[in-house]
C-alpha cells in the first residue's frame, strides 16, 4: 500500500511533467513558414514547443516550391505561423492540400505596412512583406506569436508570457545597440545602393536610404555597361556604400547553347553571359572610385521539387537570353535538353526535392 510520502512524490512528478514537457513528442507541434519566423517562435515557445520550419536558412521564401515533407509537417501541426503581407504566396494552397485544421497565426497582423512600387504595373503598389526588419515590428510579431501559442496551448500561458517578456527585453537592447552604431554615421552618408528590396523597414527606422541601382534588375545578370551606370550614380549622388550580388551558374546553359543546331543563333548570348561572370571587371570599374572593395563568393542552395520545377523557375531569368531568340520548336528542344542536363547534374533527394546550387558573387564597395 503506497504511503502518504509516495503519493506526494507521484503527485509532484505529475505536476512537473504537466508544466514542462520533457520529451519532444509531448511538446506542442508548431510550423513556421521560414527560418527567421521560426526563431521568433522558438524564443517565445521555449521547451513547450517543437517548431518545424518549411523554408530553412539559405532558402528563398518568395519562390519556394513546397515538398511532400511540408504537407506532413502542416498536417501534424497544432498551430501554424505565417508572415503574411504576401510573402508566402504558396502557403494557402499548401495548407489546403495538407488538410491541416490548426489555427493559422499571421505574425505581421497589426503592422503598418510600407508600400513598394510594382515594377510590372506602373502606379500600383504592394505591401513590403519584410516587416521584421524593424525591431518595433518584431515586437508586434512576438506579441502575435505569444497569443497564438496561448490559443493553441492555454496551459502554457504563464511560460509563454514570461518568455515573450524576456525576449522583448532583448529586442529593446538590440534596438538601442543598432541606433548607437548608426548614430556614429554622418546623416549625409547613410545611403546604400543595393539590389535587395528587403531593408525598407530597417531604413525607415534608422534613417538609412536603401537605393535601387539604375539599370540593374535581379531578373538578369549585370553587364560591364550596367555596372558603369551604377558607378555614375554613386558619384552623382555621393553614395558611400554599395551592396550587390550576381546570381546564377550559367555553365550548363552555355554548353547547351553552343552544342545544338541553334549554336550560331545563340553565339552572342553565350559570349555575353560568359563575360558577365568574370570578377576582374568588378574591380576594374570600382577601384578608381572606391576607397575599399570586398569581394567574396558563397553558394546558395535553392530547394525545388524536381528538375521540371528548376527549368520553370530559371526560364524567366537566366535562360531568357538563350530561349528568347529561338523559334517555338527550337525553344522546346533546347528546354528538353536543358531539363535532361539538370536532372543528371542535380539528383533529387528522397522526398523529390532538388537542392539547386547557385554561386553568389558579392561585393561591397565604400568610398
Amino acid at each position: 500500500m503506497p504511503t502518504r510520502r509516495d503519493v506526494l512524490v507521484l503527485a509532484g512528478a505529475a505536476a512537473a511533467l504537466a508544466a514542462t514537457p520533457a520529451q519532444a513528442q509531448d511538446r506542442l507541434p508548431a510550423v513556421a513558414t521560414f527560418s527567421i519566423l521560426a526563431d521568433l517562435v522558438k524564443n517565445v515557445g521555449g521547451d513547450r514547443v517543437e517548431v518545424a520550419t518549411l523554408v530553412g536558412p539559405n532558402g528563398d521564401v518568395h519562390v519556394y516550391s513546397p515538398t511532400p515533407a511540408d504537407v506532413k509537417k502542416l498536417s501534424a501541426a497544432k498551430v501554424i505561423f505565417v508572415n503574411g503581407l504576401g510573402l508566402e504566396g504558396w502557403i494557402d494552397r499548401l495548407i489546403g492540400a495538407s488538410g491541416a485544421s490548426a489555427p493559422v497565426i499571421v505574425a505581421s497582423a497589426g503592422v503598418t505596412p510600407r508600400e513598394i512600387a510594382d515594377k510590372r504595373d506602373a502606379g500600383h503598389a504592394t505591401p513590403d512583406p519584410h516587416a521584421w526588419q524593424s525591431v518595433a515590428n518584431a515586437k508586434i510579431y512576438v506579441g502575435n506569436i505569444r497569443d497564438g501559442l496561448i490559443r493553441a496551448d492555454p496551459a502554457g500561458k504563464d511560460g509563454y508570457d514570461a518568455n515573450a517578456k524576456m525576449y522583448l527585453g532583448k529586442l529593446e537592447a538590440l534596438d538601442a545597440e543598432v541606433k548607437a552604431a548608426i548614430a556614429k554615421i554622418p546623416a549625409d552618408r547613410r545611403k546604400v545602393i543595393t539590389t535587395h528590396y528587403a531593408f525598407g523597414y530597417f531604413g525607415d527606422a534608422h534613417g538609412l536610404a536603401f537605393i535601387a541601382p539604375e539599370g540593374l534588375s535581379t531578373d538578369a545578370e549585370p553587364s560591364a555597361k550596367d555596372i558603369a551606370t551604377v558607378i555614375a550614380q554613386i558619384r552623382r549622388e555621393k553614395i558611400p556604400a554599395v551592396f550587390m550580388e550576381n546570381i546564377a551558374d550559367p555553365r550548363l546553359m552555355r554548353e547547351i547553347a553552343s552544342a545544338g543546331p541553334w549554336a550560331a543563333k545563340l553565339k552572342d548570348a553565350g559570349a555575353a553571359r560568359a563575360a558577365s561572370h568574370g570578377a576582374e571587371w568588378y574591380f576594374r570599374l570600382l577601384r578608381a572610385h572606391a576607397r575599399h572593395v570586398d569581394l567574396w563568393r558563397t553558394t546558395y542552395y535553392h530547394p525545388l521539387v524536381g528538375a521540371q520545377a528548376i527549368v520553370e523557375w530559371v526560364k524567366g531569368t537566366g535562360l531568357r537570353p538563350f530561349i528568347d531568340p529561338l523559334a517555338a520548336s527550337e525553344r522546346e528542344a533546347f528546354l528538353a535538353r536543358y531539363l535532361a542536363g539538370v536532372a543528371e547534374a542535380y539528383p533529387a533527394e528522397a522526398d523529390g526535392t532538388v537542392l539547386l546550387p547557385f554561386p553568389r558573387l558579392f561585393f561591397v564597395a565604400t568610398r
